[in-house]
């Protein structure tokens, strides 16, 4: 109660502070040994979770919404992100071609709850069970708030929410869709992604579908890394 207190009468502040405590927990994961890459997601989708309880009264926009097209957008923007990689679609690889870096001493390992636990163990269960659901329910509505509601209406004018959803602002939509796909490893995809679910709540003018895009895309995701092994996505 007494956060939401706080966040009353703070439109920028009930848009940004979730987020940014996402991804500081984000940026947690794994610098405490390899089995702290788990933990720490566990603790930021509970956290994120309660982030989402705490901001949904005063973020009217941020209300799920299901479309035909946002179906389409979520399943073709996972097919697109399984469907290209190279070494220039990938950051850990575009910036030593670009000889922007050098190869890292030791290669990442990758978030595989399996390798780290064992196959079939109980808490490999329960990350695999955290990371789907958490992708699914709670990163959508973190992440669509801040990036196509509060920065793409930001970069237009200060006064953000003097802004129509359905008001296409070049500018924005191109910068938007460029940071979007940087803060992901697969930049490429991420580009199109980004842009694909601006248009979504530009078309709609709501942000519910983009909502469900990106969950769809999330949960398809997620089923495809652990069915096929195809850790490097996660």
């Amino acid at each position: 109660m007494q956060l939401r207190e706080k966040l009353r009468g703070h439109p920028t502040a009930v848009r940004l502070a979730p987020f940014l405590l996402f991804v500081l927990l984000t940026a947690a994961q794994g610098r405490f040994g390899a089995a702290s890459a788990y933990w720490f997601y566990l603790a930021k989708t509970l956290a994120g979770a309660w982030l989402v309880w705490e901001m949904r009264p005063f973020v009217a926009e941020m209300r799920w919404a299901f479309s035909w097209e946002a179906v389409l957008v979520g399943v073709g923007v996972f097919a697109l992100w399984v469907g290209i990689g190279s070494e220039w679609t990938a950051q850990n690889s575009l910036w030593v071609k670009l000889r922007l870096a050098h190869p890292p001493a030791n290669r990442a390992v990758a978030w595989n709850p399996n390798a780290q636990f064992g196959t079939g163990a109980a808490l490999a269960w329960l990350f695999l069970a955290v990371r789907i659901l958490g992708s699914t329910f709670i990163v959508p509505p973190l992440e669509e708030v801040f990036y196509r509601s509060f920065l793409y209406r930001s970069i237009a004018r200060h006064d953000f929410l003097s802004i129509p959803l359905s008001r296409f602002c070049p500018r924005s939509f191109f910068l938007t869709a460029l940071i979007f796909g940087f803060s992901h490893n697969e930049w490429l995809a991420g580009v199109v992604c980004g842009a694909a679910f601006q248009w979504l709540v530009l078309r709609k003018n709501r942000l519910g579908d983009a909502m469900t895009a990106h969950a769809i895309t999330n949960f398809l995701l997620g089923v495809w890394v652990v069915t096929r092994g195809a850790w490097q996505f996660w």
